[in-house]
């Protein structure tokens, strides 16, 4: 069980890094390495939002949850949870198929209701190769709206996240998103700081300050520039001091999971080994802070 006071930074372990893992025992590990909290993919081989008795399981895995001390955000990402031949199929920007994500969405979110998780994150997908730009926008607006809605009748706070190849693949695309969609207070940002490496402009730091008080989910992986493979900390280019510092300038209060599906053969050593990482960072970020800072930079609005 973890032992960090309110108001500090607090780490949490992704369930799709623990594959080889029965749900109950991946939370057991995670919790007793002393992380707070978990990133709950909704998929087959643990919470499969398509289950018959989803309720039961559901409140099987809450109470899971609240015996272990663990706080909860949902992901979505699941690789084949609707389509055994194309991964990630169908996406809120497919030419077809469209309504079959709508409807995994609004699962995800009436599970997140069903566990109080802080937030569900979601994505876009990859545009199919020659759609017109206003067409994926219409149809990635067209789907968002009813999750919203459902999200709003429920009281779960929804957070996108940028994909590198997706059609949404930057911070300020997220941003755009919103502005689209009339600044919804039920979207906000979910951040995975090794795509930001991979793909932005900006650096970690400068993405989060953009995303700013709309940050309510954050994924940490190491990445190298241009390349989309989620690597173990300390095997690409994330600064995790500067990251972290970042999240304490502006006031970030979720959790920062770590987002590192291939590494499930090692799954236990992988997440020691990441939260000492994370441990050490932190406190390098503190001592490079005061209060008088962290209050000041936590007043800054998205760019």
């Amino acid at each position: 069980m973890s032992t960090r006071q309110a108001g500090e930074l607090r780490f949490g372990y992704g369930t799709n890094g623990f594959g080889s893992h029965r749900l109950d025992d991946a939370l057991a590990v995670i919790a007793g390495l002393g992380y707070d909290g978990v990133a709950l993919t909704v998929d087959h081989p643990h919470l499969d939002p398509y289950d018959d008795d989803l309720p039961a399981r559901t409140a099987s895995v809450g109470r899971r949850l609240e015996e272990l001390g663990l706080a909860v955000v949902i992901e979505t990402g699941a690789r084949y949870v609707m389509d055994p031949w194309n991964k990630h199929e169908p996406t809120l920007v497919s030419a077809t198929g469209r309504e079959r994500r709508v409807d995994l969405l609004c699962r995800a979110v009436r599970i997140g209701a069903d566990l109080g998780a802080e937030a569900v994150s979601f994505w876009s997908g990859t545009a199919p190769s020659g759609t017109d730009t206003e067409e994926a926008w219409h149809r990635l607006l067209s789907g968002v709206e009813p999750v919203l809605e459902e999200a709003a009748r429920l009281d779960v706070t929804c957070a996108f996240e940028p994909e590198p190849g997706m059609f949404i693949d930057t911070v300020a695309g997220v941003l755009e998103l919103r502005r689209r969609l009339g600044h919804p207070e039920r979207l906000r940002v979910t951040i995975d700081v090794g795509h930001c490496v991979c793909n932005e402009t900006r650096t970690v730091a400068e993405c989060i300050h953009a995303a700013g008080p709309l940050l309510s989910n954050v994924q940490i992986d190491d990445m190298l520039p241009g390349v989309h493979e989620h690597l173990e900390l300390g095997h690409g280019d994330v600064d995790f001091p500067a990251t972290l510092g970042a999240l304490l300038d502006v006031g970030y209060a979720g959790l920062a999971s770590l987002e590192l599906p291939r590494h499930g053969h090692a799954a236990p050593e992988v997440a020691a080994r990441s939260l000492e990482v994370l441990r050490a960072a932190l406190s390098e970020a503190q001592r490079d802070r005061t209060p008088d800072d962290r209050t000041a930079e936590s007043s800054r609005t998205p760019a």
